[in-house]
């Protein structure tokens, strides 16, 4: 049978490498719509909560997890042998950047090392993670050459980039247009039946390069217009003008705008990163991407800026400083209710206060104790104070960084300081402004 029937009659075991935020739900859609899935990670505890029925994405709850565990559909593991017996495998690691702020393609280039050492030939092999363009052609395929298997005969490669949004109600894995190329004809035509098996629409594309520049350049848009409106705070603000209202004025046109909101910093794997990818690949053609550093140094800024505004505030308000000021920090989630905290600009913030001097404590319903990994460093295993701690507690100053509905925010209120507004919560909860500072 050829691979193309096997895979448009569902009969293709599919391998989903990076059981995370991408990969777990694209697994379980892919076991939902009648695949058989393997999903692989490196990371045994994960495993065990899976085999255990519990999920740790919000995207998918324990019931969808288990009603395809128990249907035979989806399992997960660590043994990568198990990828000689798949048909398509689907790469879902991360790419994050070095300390240099450079891409860092290691997740890639190992997980397609342990692909070649096992894979079978007649395999579809997709990369989903977000990357600059060429990586699929110039990094994955080389390394698949190691396998021994011929490329375009044995090994067919494609590039998918995910467009996951944790929180988004509206849209989910299904129902997400998917872009897809392939290299080559033979496997653009792969991936396309493949996906089409998967999620509802399927937008195929020339090449790999160009899905890779479309997803950097949906980021790339994201965060220019958020660095926009940041830069627009600061000047709005000089002016005693309020950019909230400013942004909800000009979004009732119902043409030519659309609005985008400013906060302490921008979070997620995404934003933060993915313009840096595209940076980096321009200047080995000699072009620059003025547009895209200064947008990455304005947000860069802004938890900096938060600090400064939070020092001045606090001065006015009680007269102590930041190394006297005992500071709760309403959300360390990057974005409202999630679990979600990669590259939440509330890691920094709390940084930041740490290193003034000022004692911090944290509430977000959402993340009741930041994960134990070396990214949190000493704030890894920190717990949530709970609504009846802040109650009992006394704080010089309240730090609105992430907006969850969970919240309880008149409480806050009722604490006896000032309560720095990153995200406009109060006021869209029209909750009284004498004691907030919008910043």
């Amino acid at each position: 049978m050829s691979l193309i029937r096997t895979i448009s009659e569902k009969t293709a075991h599919v391998g989903v490498i990076g059981l995370g935020y991408v990969g777990l739900p694209l697994a379980v859609t892919a076991a939902e719509r009648g695949f058989a899935v393997t999903g692989l990670d490196i990371d045994q505890a994960k495993i065990e909560r899976l085999s255990a029925g519990r999920s740790y994405i919000d995207a998918v709850p324990d019931d969808r997890l288990q009603n395809v565990t128990a249907a035979g559909r989806f399992g997960g593991t660590t043994d990568f042998t198990r990828l000689s017996g798949c048909d398509v495998i689907v790469i879902c690691v991360p790419t994050p950047l070095n300390a240099q702020r450079e891409p860092d393609l290691t997740f890639v280039t190992t997980t397609a090392e342990r692909i070649a050492r096992h894979i079978s030939a007649q395999t579809l092999v997709i990369l989903e993670s977000t990357t600059f363009p060429g990586t699929t052609h110039d990094t994955l395929r080389p390394l698949l050459v190691q396998s021994g298997l011929a490329l375009d005969r044995d090994i067919f490669t494609a590039f998918s980039p995910e467009r996951e949004d944790p929180g988004n109600t509206r849209f989910n894995t299904a129902t997400i247009p998917k872009i897809v190329a392939g290299d080559g004809e033979t496997a653009g035509a792969l991936a396309e039946a493949f996906y089409k098996g998967v999620v509802d629409e399927v937008v195929r594309v020339r090449t790999t390069q160009t899905a890779e520049a479309i997803k950097i350049t949906e980021n790339v848009f994201r965060a220019v217009n958020i660095a926009m409106v940041n830069e627009l705070k600061l000047v709005f603000d000089a002016m005693d003008i309020d950019i909230w209202e400013v942004i909800d004025g000009a979004a009732t046109k119902p043409f030519g705008y659309m609005p985008f909101y400013p906060g302490p910093g921008l979070g997620g794997h995404c934003i933060p990163i993915d313009p840096y990818y595209l940076a980096w690949k321009a200047r080995s053609y000699d072009v620059p991407t003025r547009f895209i550093e200064l947008a990455g140094e304005i947000n860069t800024a802004m938890p900096h800026h938060v600090i400064s505004r939070t020092r001045e505030v606090l001065d006015r308000s009680c007269g102590k400083g930041l190394s006297q000021a005992r500071v709760l920090l309403v959300g360390v989630a990057y974005k409202k209710n999630v679990s979600d905290m990669r590259e939440s600009p509330s890691m920094k913030l709390m940084q930041l206060l740490d290193e003034a001097g000022a004692s911090v404590a944290y509430i977000d319903p959402h993340v009741p104790q930041i994960p134990p990994m070396r990214a949190y460093g000493q704030y890894s295993e920190r717990q949530s104070l709970t609504s009846q701690d802040v109650a009992d507690d006394h704080f010089d100053a309240v730090v609105i960084a992430t907006d969850h509905d969970e919240i309880d925010y008149a409480a806050l209120l009722t604490l006896d300081c000032p309560v720095i507004d990153t995200r406009n919560a109060m006021a869209r909860r029209d909750l009284p402004l004498d004691r907030v500072v919008k910043v």
